[in-house]
């Protein structure tokens, strides 16, 4: 049975972070030392991030709040709020992109009403809530209040492909089945100043942002299908459990991004990637760049910088992967899938259009996912905003 995705469509906060004006902020910070401050220069120089989106509007110096939580624009000073303070405001704030997301998947399928949807599956890593955001898409859709729900937690960056192949499996069982997968992730939420080289490689990299998919198998679907899903993988890496993680701390969840994992990956990727061409043996054969596309979570510069290396991929192939990062940073789970969404987006060409996709998350965990490009996106039409050319799906969030 051949599973597709309908419809993929995205979000960010109407906040947008300028990275060089963010660096000057964290760097002249009290608590620095002179290699901290060394350290937010080069890390957030280095990072290959123009623009980020975040939920906490007052992270800019446009916005003057009466009573600051995250950061004092009148002073330039950055606070530190309780766990509790940064997840309520996830509860509130998570759920609008959730919401924005999943409307704009669901309106891309005209065909479909909102009680076709038969399966919900939510992900995201940077807060909780209960009832959570599953429930809440529910009830702000429409939805058939006996739809299945499920809801992936705390799984990380790699997240978005177990539930598009949760999704998959759902329409394999019952061929009826309409999914609706939603990823959101408020990852600003945690940043702090700090000293630690982990903590400023977060502050450098994350941001916020939301993706949603409609999967269905039903007949007729191919004949608007955007992507078709062929092959998911798992693979856990030998080494690196605590070269990257995520903890929950009293003030926010703590990131560890050890400066090794690209080196992990570039060791590693090849063997992880064994099992998923395996599948397919014709592709095995080849060299891994006649894959035509490669939608890479941007994990950062450097992990992109050692996969196009290691893999012998051209710089086009890495295009979608980087720009994502310039254009928006590290928002977690959706990213790859507005990756995904950026290579929909090209111009058809000729031949198979093939997508490679991987993603990597704590553990050292490397999920892979091979897809078939069936026709283009629909691109919508781009709004001016602060200066930048920002895409008019990605509904902005109050």
């Amino acid at each position: 049975m051949t599973v597709y995705v309908r419809s993929l469509e995205t979000a960010v906060p109407k906040t947008m972070l300028i990275q060089s004006e963010a660096r000057d902020v964290f760097a002249a910070q009290p608590g620095l030392t002179r290699l901290g401050s060394r350290l937010v220069g080069t890390c957030f120089d280095a990072a290959a991030i123009d623009t980020r989106f975040t939920a906490v509007e007052e992270m800019t110096n446009d916005f003057q709040a009466e009573d600051p939580q995250f950061y004092d624009a009148a002073t330039g000073l950055l606070l530190n709020p309780s766990t509790k303070v940064r997840n309520e405001i996830f509860g509130r704030e998570a759920t609008k992109l959730f919401v924005a997301a999943a409307r704009g998947a669901v309106e891309a399928c005209p065909e479909l009403d909102l009680l076709d949807i038969t399966h919900l599956v939510t992900v995201s890593c940077t807060g909780f809530f209960n009832p959570g955001p599953d429930y809440k898409i529910v009830r702000e859709l429409g939805l058939d209040p006996a739809v299945q729900r499920y809801h992936l937690g705390f799984m990380g960056c790699y997240a978005a492909f177990p539930a598009l192949r949760a999704a998959k499996l759902f329409c394999e069982a019952d061929p009826t089945a309409v999914v609706l997968v939603v990823c959101a992730e408020l990852c600003s939420l945690h940043v702090r100043t700090s000293n630690d080289p982990d903590t400023i490689m977060g502050s450098a990299l994350f941001a916020d942002g939301a993706a949603a998919a409609v999967v269905t198998a039903r007949p007729g679907t191919e004949e608007n299908a955007l992507l078709q899903l062929d092959h998911f993988e798992t693979v856990l890496t030998p080494v690196g459990e605590d070269s990257m993680a995520w903890n929950i701390g009293d003030n926010g969840f703590e990131m560890v991004l050890g400066n090794y994992v690209p080196h992990i990956i570039d060791d590693h990727i090849v063997g992880a990637l064994q099992p998923l061409l395996a599948r397919e043996p014709e592709l095995a054969a080849l060299p891994y760049s006649s894959i035509r596309h490669w939608a890479i979570h941007p994990g950062g510069r450097s992990i992109l910088d050692k996969v196009e290396s290691r893999l012998g991929l051209t710089e086009e192939q890495l295009v979608p992967a980087r720009e994502i990062l310039r254009n928006y940073g590290n928002m977690s789970s959706a990213t790859v899938l507005f990756v995904i969404k950026s290579i929909l987006e090209q111009a058809p060409e000729p031949g198979d259009e093939r997508i490679c996709s991987m993603a990597f998350g704590p553990g050292l965990t490397v999920e892979t996912a091979l897809f078939t490009k069936l026709r283009q996106a629909p691109r919508p039409v781009p709004e001016e905003h602060n200066g930048q050319e920002r895409l008019a799906v990605e509904v902005p969030v109050a």
